[in-house]
């Protein structure tokens, strides 16, 4: 995607990232008040992958429409859990939908927890396209054999995002082979070594100590099946959460899938979704220690929407 002219004095962006559990949403709401205080206007712009998804409320910890503040919110609830979410499709939207609330004059604010959906926003890079032939070809070797022997073929012509990815996220795998097949060189959607602001920017990160994290995590695992994740998921697969290729597979959806199928146990279930949380809120320090600029906040600091004020 080619950048375009950004709107003339336009307020610059301001991301919220961090892990899962650190209270983004809440930082988000705060800021965007804060902002209207002092005579501007905010907007905020979802950068999370799951959340894009509607009816996908319970286990994304999703904030409710009544919930807002009467604050704009973007990118919520905008695909069909059949649909498939990708960063290409994503990104010139979220980006679209920045540069119309900079041309109104107000302060985009993107927040979520998806590394790679932020990054795609706030710095200039660019996605490869798609080649459908090689795209079902590698899909149904993966069908086929699995995500381990395509992952050992990633490991020798992509180590990065081999690392990156992992072993057994094969829709990924696959995407990342099409690309290094496609093109010849390995997936150019990575954050590069030295990134460029797409807009002007203001990077917040919200950081928790490990153990505090940990022990949030897996009470917000248990929270989620007390309130009802299980029915939300029930629901889902009347309009087909099953098929679909990435929302069947989030975290504690498809452990919750396992156990209506009668695959998991309650307490395997409920196990098996902190442990993948704990393992994604790592990756997701990993990520957005790599962005340049970024400032760093404690997540429970008294005065922590002012201390975000102070940094825009």
């Amino acid at each position: 995607m080619t950048a375009e002219e950004p709107p003339a004095d336009g307020p610059g962006i301001v991301a919220i990232v961090g892990s899962t559990g650190t209270g983004k949403t809440e930082l988000s709401l705060g800021l965007a008040e804060a902002i209207r205080r002092r005579g501007g206007e905010a907007e905020i712009v979802n950068a999370d992958a799951m959340q894009l998804y509607r009816g996908m409320d319970i286990g994304t910890a999703k904030l409710p429409p009544s919930e807002w503040r009467g604050i704009p919110h973007h990118l919520f609830d905008v695909l069909d859990v059949t649909d498939e979410a990708t960063v290409a499709w994503y990104q010139p939207e979220a980006r679209r939908i920045v540069d119309g609330i900079r041309g109104r004059g107000a302060t985009p604010i993107l927040v979520g927890g998806s590394g790679l959906y932020v990054s795609s926003v706030v710095f200039d890079f660019r996605f490869p396209g798609t080649d459908p032939a090689v795209r079902a070809r590698l899909e149904a070797e993966l069908a086929s054999v699995g995500p381990g022997m395509l992952y050992r073929r990633l490991r020798e012509v992509d180590p990065e995002s081999a690392r990156r990815i992992g072993s057994t996220n094969g829709r990924r795998i696959v995407r990342a082979l099409e690309v290094a097949e496609i093109t010849g060189e390995p997936v150019s959607g990575a954050l590069p070594d030295e990134p460029q602001p797409w807009r002007p920017l203001t990077l917040i990160g919200l950081a928790a100590p490990r153990e505090q994290l940990v022990r949030r995590l897996d009470e917000r695992v248990e929270r989620m099946w007390r309130d009802g994740l299980l029915d939300e998921v029930e629901r889902l697969r009347t309009l087909g959460l099953e098929r679909g290729v990435t929302a069947s597979r989030a975290i504690g959806y498809a452990q919750a899938l396992g156990e209506l199928r009668g695959e998991l146990g309650r307490a395997e279930a409920i196990a098996r979704t902190q442990q993948l949380t704990r393992r994604y809120a790592r990756r997701q320090v990993s990520w957005f220690k790599r962005y340049p600029g970024i400032h760093w906040l404690d997540y429970d600091r008294a005065d922590l929407v002012a201390a975000a004020l102070d940094r825009l």
